[in-house]
């Protein structure tokens, strides 16, 4: 019996020291630490090659290569897929910006770095779309890409502080059923594919706007959201998919007012607690809601994501 007791002792004595070095390794550096920085620059590179051959092999070795053309896709998704490209180049700009302030990095470089980063990766996904028959560089993909981008920056510029944040959520549909291979299979590439699933929103963080004496809980926000439904195909619906009929469906789109947190910000949150919290800025939190639609007017959802 007694020596169980030691090993519980044990076990909890080594929990805590792990915690601590947990503590001590996401916190910030107040100074710039070259360790952190190196280590961050070769893991990113890494991360970078990993993606490209995986797009390359997964995605884009199933169609052929050519010359370098353009594509108008403005009219695709009602627009959802490029609020998605806005959405992914603000929130790679934030992580890389948080990264290199963790590295000790200063502020107004890292914020560069960051957007710099965010507008690279995604212009460098828009030149393979230009080299595959199947698509080509997307003008309207690039200008979402610099929203996004100058979203992050202009905060950063304006501010020193992001208190607009550019989340995403998704919920299940019946669409894909219809057509798999263009909605996807299964949960992942559904969530990738499936338009008519996605919200994306711009989520204000209310106490930011608010004088610094104020007492306003700094975690609440108020989430503005933009969707579609009803879109089976890009830019139409098909009326049948290999020789099966599709019911007909309306195309419209949903605008959505909601509550929002960014958890990230309660008081007193441990380095690591922080940091884990963080996908709370890129996700929003499911809350009642209020949708607008042409087709079914004003809605209330009790529960929305």
């Amino acid at each position: 019996m007694q020596w169980k007791k030691y090993c519980l002792s044990v076990a909890l004595l080594a929990l805590l020291l792990s915690s601590a070095r947990a503590q001590d390794f996401f916190k910030r550096s107040p100074t710039y630490d070259p360790g952190r920085v190196n280590g961050t620059i070769i893991v990113e590179s890494a991360i970078g090659v990993a993606v490209t051959i995986g797009l390359n092999y997964l995605w884009y070795k199933k169609f052929s290569h050519g010359k370098f053309h353009y594509f108008n896709d403005n009219g695709e998704w009602l627009q959802v897929d490029k609020v998605g490209h806005a959405a992914t180049a603000y929130n790679i700009a934030a992580i890389q910006t948080d990264v290199l302030r963790w590295g000790g990095v200063r502020p107004g470089t890292a914020a560069l770095i960051g957007t710099a980063t965010a507008l690279s990766f995604m212009t460098m996904i828009e030149i393979m779309d230009g080299h595959s028959a199947h698509w080509g560089f997307s003008k309207g993909d690039m200008l979402a890409n610099m929203a996004g981008c100058l979203l992050f920056e202009g905060q950063h510029l304006m501010w020193g502080e992001q208190r607009v944040s550019l989340k995403f959520s998704y919920h299940g549909t019946i669409f894909p059923q219809y057509y798999p291979a263009e909605l996807g299979t299964n949960l992942p590439q559904r969530m990738l594919k499936d338009y008519n699933g996605q919200s994306y929103w711009l989520s204000f963080n209310i106490a930011s706007f608010l004088p610094a004496s104020g007492n306003f809980p700094r975690w609440l926000n108020l989430s503005v959201g933009y969707g579609a439904e009803g879109m089976i195909g890009a830019f139409k619906n098909p009326t049948e998919v290999n020789g099966r009929p599709i019911p007909e469906f309306r195309r419209y789109r949903q605008w959505y007012l909601s509550f929002d947190t960014d958890l990230y910000r309660i008081d007193g949150l441990s380095p690591l607690a922080s940091t884990l919290l963080k996908v709370n800025r890129t996700f929003k939190t499911p809350a009642p809601a209020l949708e607008w639609n042409e087709v079914n007017g004003l809605r209330f959802h009790p529960f929305y994501y």
